[in-house]
């Protein structure tokens, strides 16, 4: 397989951009299952074409235009096209989305977006350009250049999102199966013991879970499972400890899931978490860096080789763009 066709990936943080995530991929046969994100997805679609299921029906994101996904809100991911598709991406948190927005436009209540593609290729070079910028260690344009990307896309595609009313009684026993899966998410009770402890009937509390969350109650405390886990990852528990603690089987269990929903393995994911902390605490050179030319460069996962990441890969966007992970897909 030549070095273009190779799937890789790289999902980490800086600490200048606090409450963002980032990432950069290409993917090829990569699928990502229906998952949320606790933060917003804005994904920089540089080459291919990305799919993904979000409210109801396919958006399809091709070169040049910007997947966005709100917190919380179920959807897919995978290759549109047989090359797949490459793309960088950022995650800010909703309250960093929301001091923004209260900054710098005039939306009131919870800001969010109103459709899910938008075709902007210069916000779409500016994402890549936050990358590139984390990538050099250049704080204040990662910072100044992520603020423009979040109001111009609250400019051009912004909207206040609808305030989530538990109203119905069908809503309402979703809700509390909700409450007892987080509270039992390594030991849950099966569909039938969980609706009996709800005095409602299995199919029932199946369809107003769906409803109301927008999965089946197992997929949401797989996906719920996830989100746990990448808590217990930032805080430094191993990830065969973190698996069998939010009710993995084993490690592989996890990094089946956990592959199927970030984009990377636990083990690389918490590597980049452990970069910054090093950074925090002083290091000069983070754990997992190499160095070549007197310039510092972090590994990168894949199934090829460590590539410079500020290096720009085949269809990357040529203007002071870095190389484009999760669930693009907006998955993570």
């Amino acid at each position: 397989m030549t070095e273009a066709r190779r799937e890789r990936a790289r999902h980490w943080q800086y600490e200048e951009l606090p409450g963002v995530d980032l990432l950069r991929a290409r993917y090829i046969r990569k699928s990502f299952v229906r998952h949320t994100h606790e933060n917003f997805v804005i994904a920089a679609i540089a080459d291919g074409v990305e799919v993904f299921h979000h409210g109801g029906g396919d958006q399809y994101a091709g070169a040049g235009a910007l997947a966005l996904v709100n917190p919380d809100t179920p959807h897919t991911g995978r290759a549109g096209v047989p090359e797949g598709w490459q793309y960088g991406a950022v995650y800010p948190s909703p309250e960093v989305v929301a001091a923004i927005a209260a900054e710098t436009t005039t939306l009131r209540g919870t800001p969010g977006f109103v459709t899910p593609v938008l075709d902007d290729p210069y916000t779409v070079r500016m994402v890549h350009q936050v990358l590139r910028a984390t990538d050099e260690g250049n704080a204040l344009a990662a910072d100044t250049l992520l603020r423009v990307v979040v109001t111009r896309l609250l400019r051009l595609n912004g909207g206040t999102l609808p305030r989530r009313e538990v109203r119905t009684a069908g809503a309402r026993t979703a809700a509390r199966a909700r409450a007892v899966l987080e509270e039992r998410i390594a030991a849950p009770p099966t569909l039938e013991q969980l609706a009996a402890g709800l005095g409602t009937s299995p199919f029932a509390l199946l369809r107003a879970f769906r409803d109301t969350y927008g999965m089946p109650p197992h997929t949401w405390l797989t996906d719920a499972r996830v989100r746990r886990a990448r808590r217990l990852l930032d805080a430094g528990t191993a990830p065969s400890q973190a698996a069998v603690a939010v009710g993995f089987t084993d490690q592989p269990h996890l990094n089946r899931h956990f592959g199927r929903i970030v984009g990377v393995p636990p083990g690389a994911y918490q590597r980049e978490r452990k970069n910054v902390q090093d950074a925090r605490a002083g290091a000069l050179v983070p754990s997992g860096t190499w160095q070549r030319n007197g310039q510092q460069n972090a590994r990168t996962y894949g199934t090829g080789p460590a590539r410079n990441p500020t290096a720009p890969w085949s269809g990357t966007p040529s203007v002071s763009a870095s190389p484009s992970d999760s669930p693009g897909s907006p998955s993570e």
